[in-house]
């Protein structure tokens, strides 16, 4: 993997031969193919907790589809691909919430929208067919990438194939080495060699923290910019 150049906020990478952009917003612009990619949406998990009787924020739908409102303006999307978890659960199919979703797809008719099947999409079912979105199973295969939910095993099968993928939300913590207590906990992009894990994008999602083992680069989203994560000597 190589770093190429950053652009205005996001981090640019090549990896398995593609040149890849790693987005402030938790998102991968894809040049080449023209995609976007997220992972872990979880569209309704704040009405699933509510159905519970759990007091949870409102409106993280309406933030999360207006997150990807500005990244499709910003960006000459010609196709969505989600890498699983796109709906949380099957309360996730409440009126309000595919409403929601219902009106995002109406200001994006032309967008090619795709979901590879994440564990949480096999509870919630597939999303209602008149958002237009297409489901496939893992691994799905653009090219040299293998695009999956849950990550691989530390290599992929073929040495010419390269992994990226979800699940894991992972989170980098930064402390400050002066005052050991100052820690700010960010959601990042793992990636090695081989494969490359995407923080989740939506807006009401809990995280794993995470470190980077031998192999890895971290790199965090904070203050509308991504950063790479020194190594530690």
């Amino acid at each position: 993997m190589k770093t190429i150049v950053r652009e205005t906020g996001d981090y640019a990478i090549n990896f398995g031969g593609e040149h890849l952009h790693l987005l402030p917003e938790r998102a991968i612009w894809w040049p080449v193919q023209r995609t976007l990619l997220v992972a872990d949406m979880h569209i309704g998990k704040a009405a699933t907790f509510r159905s519970l009787g759990q007091p949870v924020p409102q409106g993280t739908t309406t933030e999360t589809l207006a997150c990807l409102d500005k990244l499709l303006a910003a960006w000459p999307v010609r196709q969505l691909i989600c890498l699983g978890d796109f709906l949380h659960a099957r309360a996730a199919h409440a009126p309000p919430t595919l409403a929601a979703l219902r009106l995002w797809r109406t200001r994006h008719p032309g967008l090619v929208c795709l979901l590879v099947r994440g564990n949480h999409d096999a509870h919630a079912g597939k999303p209602p067919s008149d958002l237009n979105i297409n489901t496939v199973e893992e691994p799905y295969q653009v090219g040299r990438l293998m695009l999956c939910h849950i990550p691989l095993s530390k290599t992929s099968p073929d040495e010419n194939q390269f992994i990226l993928a979800g699940h894991v939300h992972p989170a980098h913590v930064l402390q400050s080495r002066k005052y050991g207590t100052d820690r700010l906990r960010l959601p990042c992009f793992v990636f090695s060699e081989k494969q490359g894990i995407l923080p989740a994008f939506g807006a009401f999602t809990g995280h794993h923290t995470v470190r980077a083992q031998a192999g890895q680069s971290l790199y965090v989203c904070g203050g509308e910019r991504v950063w790479p994560v020194p190594e530690v000597k």
